[in-house]
């Protein structure tokens, strides 16, 4: 299987990563996240894959996380709520993505991704 790299094209981090991917010859499938958003059941799989907090997965430096004031909501919802809402829009989702056999990394950072791969 494939890794898969949840991306926003925009992003100097994404940017960074399918570079760095580039570079180390890894085959990957890339998929841009504002435009194929992750659905809530995709989420809670990779979240539990993951072995992360569910907040890990939040933009939390994101305008859309800063506008709906989710630093005050999040501690008050469910995990499914939290999830749901992931689930709404990929501008709400920390990226990029990494999603491979071995488990799932949001966010980049060079020595996770390549444990992972």
């Amino acid at each position: 299987m494939k890794p898969m790299v949840l991306y926003y094209a925009k992003c100097s981090t994404c940017q960074k990563a399918l570079k760095w991917l580039d570079e180390k010859g890894i085959v990957y499938e890339g998929r841009p996240i504002k435009e194929e958003n992750p659905t809530a059941d995709e989420l809670r799989t990779w979240h539990e894959k993951s072995g992360l907090p569910l907040k890990r997965f939040f933009n939390t430096s994101g305008l859309l996380y800063k506008e709906m004031a989710l630093k005050d909501k999040l501690p008050g919802m469910s995990e499914e709520e939290q999830l749901a809402l992931l689930s709404t829009d990929g501008m709400l989702v920390k990226r990029p993505i990494l999603v491979c056999e071995k488990g799932v990394y949001p966010g980049f950072k060079e020595s996770e991704w390549a444990n992972l791969l």
